[in-house]
């Protein structure tokens, strides 16, 4: 197993259907390749995304058939690079989908499958800022763990980020890098996604890999950008700011052995009782 390797993360604009996304995809897949990435990561709903009345209807496809899969599977296989698609929606039941994460090996072989498990259903007070992600995506049920390579990753997908004990979850199962593909939006991206992906971090001692879209959604809502690297001691190593690009980092794992001894927290949990005192009498 490597004990270092190069991620790019690709920081794509939400487009409205597949063949955009795909042009938009390829293009910055291949303008990563200068920095020499062991593995290309997309941000959630790379395949497309649009919206309709604070409901997400990004174009879906059954998962042997879906177009954006199909194209980066054979990417992956032509330049020898392993891809982490962040999400694209995989065709469920009649008016439903998955948002489905996906990984796939330098063979363009899928190895690696999560189905979003928090789904995205806020109201911020104006109808710019109202999603009801539950109409339209069935929710996973399963947190997961690949072991690669490079390491071992723990999956994950843009609102699951604020739940922590998802995460300490697949650091106790030997995460060493998380997955947060996002297509985190303006409004909350600027309040809380740099202190949420850095707390992830920095409470289990592990690296965060998270690519997010930027950019007006088609249909309503915009995506913050702002793509993130950070080590295990919460040092942010590159951060995408906004537009569409690319970034990368060198992941020396040796940072998440070297951190986990210092603050060995993942080795401090204790169960405990709640007792309620009623102070109101």
């Amino acid at each position: 197993m490597a004990t270092s390797f190069t991620a790019s993360c690709l920081q794509i604009r939400p487009r409205p259907d597949f063949d955009s996304a795909i042009d938009e995809g390829l293009k910055l897949a291949n303008e990563s390749l200068n920095d020499n990435p062991s593995i290309i990561c997309f941000p959630e709903y790379c395949g497309g995304l649009k919206s309709r009345n604070g409901r997400f209807i990004p174009p879906h496809a059954e998962e042997y058939n879906h177009p954006f899969l199909n194209a980066f599977k054979s990417f992956a296989k032509n330049k020898n690079v392993w891809i982490s698609i962040g999400s694209v929606a995989i065709s469920h039941t009649k008016g439903k989908y998955c948002n489905r994460s996906i990984l796939i090996n330098n063979h363009g072989e899928i190895v690696h499958r999560y189905d979003k498990i928090h789904l995205f259903d806020i109201d911020l007070g104006d109808d710019e800022n109202k999603f009801l992600e539950s109409e339209t995506v069935n929710p996973g049920n399963q947190s997961s763990i690949a072991k690669t390579p490079f390491g071992i990753f723990g999956f994950s997908i843009c609102y699951d980020l604020r739940f922590a004990l998802l995460y300490r979850s697949l650091a106790k199962q030997g995460s060493e890098v998380f997955m947060v593909p996002s297509a985190f939006t303006k409004k909350t991206g600027e309040a809380h996604w740099h202190v949420l992906n850095r707390a992830r971090a920095i409470e289990n001692g592990a690296f965060v890999i998270s690519a997010c879209a930027s950019g007006l959604i088609d249909g309503g809502g915009e995506c913050y950008g702002h793509s993130l690297i950070i080590d295990p001691w919460g040092k942010v190593l590159a951060d995408g700011g906004i537009g569409s690009g690319v970034i990368s980092a060198k992941i020396n794992l040796g940072k998440v052995k070297d951190t986990r001894q210092k603050i060995p927290s993942l080795n401090h949990d204790r169960a405990f009782k709640l007792k309620i005192f009623d102070a109101t009498k």
